[in-house]
């Protein structure tokens, strides 16, 4: 049994570590689609049914569900630095910064909002 909960995660790693480094090719080549794949909840997707496959718990999966629907919209924090770096001046290091800061606040929120139900 501990065998087979070994294997299922390393093949949840492998597939997501696919469509990471395909993406991040892609990206090279064809940015905007990449832009659109990357934008698709390919990820909540795999998780949502990795999560009930391993669990067997329809609640938990829905709760799931739930967390991920308020956690998309406030992770697009992240990227509204990205909008203002040309005008400001500002470089990529500072940017990706306080995108990540902008994230940090947000997990507070989500945290806040998941609690409500």
């Amino acid at each position: 049994m501990r065998i087979k909960k070994y294997m299922l995660f390393f093949l949840k790693v492998l597939l997501a570590a696919i469509v990471i480094a395909f993406v991040s090719w892609l990206s090279g080549k064809k940015p905007e689609l990449s832009g659109f794949i990357i934008a698709l909840p390919l990820a909540s997707l795999i998780a949502l049914v990795f999560s009930y496959l391993e669990h067997k718990n329809p609640e938990t999966s829905i709760t799931f569900a739930k967390s991920i629907l308020v956690g998309v919209p406030i992770s697009y924090l992240f990227f509204l630095p990205f909008f203002f770096a040309k005008s400001l001046g500002m470089n990529f290091w500072l940017i990706y910064a306080i995108g990540v800061i902008l994230l940090v606040v947000g997990f507070v929120l989500h945290r806040y909002i998941v609690s409500l139900f």
